[in-house]
């Protein structure tokens, strides 16, 4: 084991990626040959990184993803379902959250929306993004008890200062009055604020009857995107026959992606101002 000065200095200093580098180097044959600023430069390089990887990894832990692993690597195009590669891939380099837009995931059980949705949680995790991942049942009942023992405010804090927000299961149950002022408030705080992920079973076009408010309005603008199939079937998740091409509205500030056929729908959509969105 080195035990050089320099080296139990650069572990004193927290400094572990350089202090890793400095023995790695120290061990290897050749090294003589480097210059001092060669030196350095390794040792800044490997510091750096370090860094970068503890503050992944925080980001992750932070997160609190249902399928830690979905890498974007490990994405599964080939199956018959129906999910667009070059759409999908365009979705993964984070331009919809830098841009505080949304995303809607819609399908049948089984067809892997939280995993996907994991997986675009992972890449905005790597591109320095802050994430936040609540199943929304449960979240639910945590606002309910947060409610009766003080901790509304940290958590809703929490629910709306996160870059990306995903609330996984949306639905079939309806709203309680509790259930629907909370949500509005987070979507409310979350508007141009942040960027929100929702998956559900249920076709956007139910989620009227599942928020109970028939007051609320569809916003001014949506950008539709595309996403998985559970089979090769000609019909949508709501039962309806799909569009037969991609093709691209652009509305007010947004566009509009339809899905390909028999996939569910993934849909984006640029703001909620504290109502829900629908077709």
């Amino acid at each position: 084991m080195l035990d050089h000065p320099t080296h139990t200095q650069l572990r004193e200093m927290k400094l572990d990626g350089m202090a890793d580098a400095f023995a790695e180097l120290q061990g290897q044959d050749g090294t003589a040959d480097l210059t001092h600023a060669e030196w350095l430069g390794l040792l800044i390089d490997r510091e750096a990184a370090s860094r970068e990887t503890k503050r992944f990894e925080s980001r992750m832990r932070t997160a609190r993803l249902r399928h830690v692993g979905a890498a974007p690597e490990d994405v599964d195009y080939k199956t018959q379902r129906g999910l667009d590669k070059p759409l999908f891939q365009q979705l993964l380099t984070g331009k919809w959250i830098r841009d505080k837009r949304n995303l809607m995931i819609t399908g049948p059980c089984g067809v892997g929306k939280t995993w996907l949705a994991c997986a675009l949680a992972q890449a905005a995790c790597r591109d320095g993004m802050t994430v936040l991942y609540k199943r929304t049942p449960r979240l639910f009942d945590e606002l309910e008890l947060a409610h009766g023992d003080g901790r509304f405010p940290r958590l809703f804090k929490a629910l709306t200062k996160a870059q990306l927000l995903i609330l996984d299961d949306w639905g079939p149950d309806r709203l309680n009055t509790s259930q629907r002022r909370d949500l509005m408030e987070i979507v409310e705080d979350r508007h141009h604020a942040g960027s929100t992920i929702i998956t559900s079973q249920l076709p956007v076009s139910t989620w009227h009857d599942v928020i109970g408010d028939p007051h609320s309005r569809t916003p001014s603008s949506t950008a539709w995107f595309t996403t998985p199939t559970g089979s090769n079937s000609k019909a949508s998740p709501s039962g309806k026959p799909p569009p037969k091409r991609v093709t691209k509205h652009p509305q007010n500030d947004s566009q509009q992606l339809r899905p390909q056929d028999g996939a569910p729908e993934v849909a984006g959509y640029s703001g909620l101002r504290g109502r829900m969105s629908s077709e």
